[in-house]
């Protein structure tokens, strides 16, 4: 039976990503995996709660501290190749500590923040050029469900810079990267409880931040 409760997400998911925006999403569609917390959404971690007081006592409503945890994490917590940083940040607390973190790992950070207050959040990927050199490299970012308007949504907080201008918006999207086909870019439009396994041992593998890389896709 559980295994055809998460056939039925996984269609329903698929049939929201098919549109050019995401539709209203029942509450049976709300699987409590997105609330749950995990090694890499560590959010139960006293430095991430501390955050949590901090983002509630200056919000007004629910969608004011999805906004707020949102700009936190997009301004406060620079990308680690944005500040040349070699720091590898593995899970949400890591990141808070450290103060940096790339995007696979600041959105663990948004996600925990979100479900640490009953927000349902998960990660969705999108596969990228590299601007280093030849290749791609996969690119997390958030789903957060808005109980007010009873949907799923997308935010992107890697880091505003030159040529990138992410930003909050229920209606349409304002991710940080276009997607360029024509280069094999792919935005996979999916919504994952957990970071991917793959990524968590690479992360958990890697000793600086240079030796952080992909060479799959996230589905074939």
């Amino acid at each position: 039976m559980e295994e055809d409760g998460k056939k039925i997400l996984s269609e329903y998911w698929i049939f929201l990503s098919n549109k050019s925006k995401f539709s209203e999403v029942p509450d049976m569609y709300l699987d409590k995996r997105y609330l749950e917390e995990t090694e890499a959404i560590d959010y139960n971690n006293p430095i991430i709660q501390e955050k949590v007081k901090e983002l509630k006592q200056i919000s007004q409503s629910q969608l004011d501290y999805i906004e707020n945890a949102y700009r936190f994490v997009r301004d406060k917590i620079p990308h680690s190749w944005d500040i040349k940083s070699e720091i590898v940040s593995r899970c949400a607390s890591e990141v808070l500590i450290n103060r940096t973190g790339i995007c696979w790992t600041k959105s663990c950070l948004l996600a925990a923040l979100l479900r640490a207050n009953g927000i349902p959040a998960g990660i969705s990927y999108q596969l990228l050029t590299r601007t280093d050199r030849d290749g791609y490299i996969i690119h997390a970012l958030n789903t957060v469900f808005i109980s007010e308007q009873n949907k799923w949504i997308r935010l992107d907080a890697v880091g505003n810079k030159e040529n990138v201008h992410a930003e909050f918006s229920l209606e349409e999207e304002r991710l940080a990267y276009p997607i360029r086909s024509q280069l094999g870019e792919i935005d996979y439009r999916d919504n994952n409880t957990d970071l991917d396994e793959r990524l968590i041992h690479i992360l958990q593998e890697s000793n600086s931040i240079l030796d952080v890389t992909t060479d799959f896709k996230m589905y074939e």
